[in-house]
């Protein structure tokens, strides 16, 4: 099968390079996906650069979501047969013609989505569920503040935030990007690059749960914008790590701090987590209330400009490989 692989370990965009391997072999409790089409995210870039190097068993090949046609069965695999149309979370692996994947980790591609919008899927649904539904425990009618809001994560996170029956807040860092938040649903959005974000979240009534993906560089906000029993989930550090909190004042809004990552959970706890989404989040995806928005679509063997294009930070939706 062609996958893309990293040419010298960890390269540039540039040193990603199409390759030839072996064929996966599905095994017990597994299930092989001929792949159509694969998400592009941020981890991704991360792992290209050695900063994100993939669990215990993984496959070393980039790719954390996919979308195409079940072509094998391992033993003991009862639920899908040959041919259905599936899209996965994997924990590498996806950019390449086959994939190899727990069967309890993949969603029925449903009837009105094709494989690329069934793509931009899994990652992001995933994370946003186990974040702001789980960690963050967002419930109708609280609010949502959002940093990065037309990322991957934010455009799916706008969208089911919404069909919640919550309200959301969306930051950005440019006019086309605050109004295309506002296009996808968000309540209140506003482009950090013009006017105090702190004032805006404020005068919207601060938030009950942030998605942070943003890091140090606004703790002192999130931390502002909490409202008493607030919930804010760290699940990205892009301008830094290291930040300060006034513990004090996390103690005196009875606030919860709290963070995660999702490729190293336990196959079992991943499994959970689909069986959840499918039952909350898929009539959702089927009614069309979801449905990512895609930025762009480049072929396989493209897949540094693919790179290139996320580094910039100009898209709006999902970056995915067609395969």
């Amino acid at each position: 099968m062609r996958v893309i692989e990293i040419e010298g370990g960890a390269g540039p965009a540039d040193g990603l390079r199409l390759a030839e391997r072996p064929d996966p072999v599905a095994g017990p409790g597994e299930i092989r996906i001929r792949v159509r089409a694969a998400g592009v995210n941020r981890p991704d870039l991360l792992q290209r650069i050695g900063s994100y190097p993939p669990p215990p068993g993984a496959s070393d090949i980039l790719g954390l979501e996919v979308a195409g046609e079940v072509d094998q069965i391992g033993d003991g695999t009862t639920r899908w047969k040959l041919g259905d149309r599936v899209c996965a979370l994997l924990a590498g692996g996806g950019y390449a013609g086959q994939a190899v994947v727990d069967a309890r980790h993949a969603l029925p591609v449903p009837d009105a989505l094709d494989f690329v919008q069934a793509a931009a899927l899994p990652e992001t649904v995933f994370t946003v569920f186990a974040n702001v539904f789980e960690a963050g425990g967002l419930q109708p009618g609280e609010t949502l503040l959002l940093h990065g809001a037309t990322s991957g994560i934010g455009v799916t996170a706008i969208q089911m935030a919404g069909a919640l029956g919550a309200l959301v807040i969306a930051t950005s860092r440019t006019a086309a990007k605050a109004a295309a938040a506002l296009d996808l649903g968000a309540d209140v959005s506003l482009n950090a690059a013009k006017g105090d974000l702190a004032q805006g979240i404020a005068s919207a009534g601060g938030a009950d749960v942030i998605l942070d993906m943003v890091g140090a560089a606004y703790a002192e906000l999130n931390l502002n914008a909490l409202r008493a029993g607030g919930r804010w989930v760290v699940i990205g550090t892009q301008s830094g790590n290291l930040a300060q909190v006034d513990l004090l004042r996390l103690m005196l809004k009875q606030a919860v701090l709290t963070g995660s990552t999702l490729r190293r959970r336990s196959a079992d706890e991943k499994a959970r987590l689909a069986a959840e989404i499918e039952r909350v989040v898929w009539p959702w995806v089927a009614s069309g209330k979801l449905r990512p928005p895609i930025d762009a679509t480049f072929p396989l063997e493209q897949a540094a400009l693919a790179h290139l294009r996320l580094e910039a930070g100009d898209h709006v939706g999902k970056i995915v490989l067609t395969i």
